[in-house]
């Protein structure tokens, strides 16, 4: 371990870098990296809106303790919160499918499926189905 200071803060990519060479690490790691995927997407969504979890928070009405729990994978989030988080971080939620059998698409590339959850949109296509 290294000896910084304890009131030095460290960039989450250098932290990360350190990590990644500890094969024990990276067995664990890649064993939860669906969870952290979506702990990297709520961070991100938060941290490109320019808000703190506290921030977010408010505008969820929530607490800032059930966001970090969110960003930390603590918390399965339902498609409501999905929902609210998006609209409170200025995102569109889509959910999406892809497909793991690479072989029938023929190019071996994966091309998502989606569905986009927004109100409106959503109303619109149940209008369509009808």
């Amino acid at each position: 371990m290294s000896s910084k200071k304890v009131d030095e803060i460290l960039p989450v990519e250098t932290s990360f870098e350190e990590w990644r060479r500890d094969s024990k690490y990276v067995e664990a790691y890649d064993a939860l990296e669906e969870e952290f995927a979506l702990a990297r997407l709520f961070i991100d969504a938060r941290t490109n809106a320019g808000l703190s979890q506290r921030q977010l928070a408010s505008k969820m009405k929530t607490s800032q303790s059930y966001i970090a729990r969110l960003e930390g994978g603590r918390e399965k989030p339902s498609t409501t919160t999905l929902r609210r988080f998006a609209e409170a971080t200025g995102h569109r939620l889509v959910i999406g499918f892809e497909s793991v059998d690479r072989r029938s698409r023929g190019t071996g590339r994966i091309k998502p499926v989606t569905f986009n959850l927004n109100r409106k949109e959503r109303g619109a296509m149940e209008t369509k189905k009808a």
